[in-house]
């Protein structure tokens, strides 16, 4: 064997050792994650959220959280930050939005639920921090301001006892 011989041996061999198998010609690769993972997890948590609001959920939703693991917990945040508790119980799915159950294995309730949750949505997007700290500084300039035009009481002078 010649030595250009061995060096293409090397190389064949080089080249079935080092093959990358995680990617090849055929496969693809895609970018796109999922924006809510924990529904892959539960699929009935996604049959539920479907039911509540519409297979258009994702416009809506910002956030659902997994918050307790017995009983099953998840807290969705809706689009304007106010969250509802879905809780899943062995019979039914429970929905806890302001504070009121909802038990969603009776229709009635699940179509109250609903109602609820567009309540809740119709309330509007909430001021950020900025905007409330801006009211705030407005109410104390107007305070102040009021402060002023009123003059402000001053102690009486204290009184000296005088023996008689």
């Amino acid at each position: 064997m010649t030595r250009d011989e061995f060096k293409e041996k090397i190389k064949v061999l080089i080249k079935q050792v080092y093959k990358p198998d995680f990617l090849s010609a055929e496969d693809t690769v895609t970018l796109d994650a999922p924006k809510f993972p924990v529904l892959e997890k539960f699929p009935s948590l996604k049959n539920v959220i479907i039911d509540l609001l519409t297979d258009q959920y994702e416009i809506f939703i910002t956030d659902i959280q997994w918050v307790a693991p017995k009983p099953t917990t998840f807290r969705i945040i809706l689009g304007n930050g106010e969250p509802f508790m879905l809780i899943y119980t062995p019979r039914s799915w429970v929905a806890q939005i302001e504070g009121k159950k909802y038990y969603l294995l009776n229709l009635s309730e699940e179509e109250a639920a609903t109602e609820a949750i567009s309540r809740v949505l119709a309330y509007g997007i909430q001021e950020d921090k900025e905007g409330e700290a801006g009211a705030e500084a407005g109410a104390e300039a107007g305070a102040e301001a009021g402060a002023e035009a009123t003059p402000a009481e001053e102690p009486a002078a204290e009184e000296t006892p005088t023996e008689a």
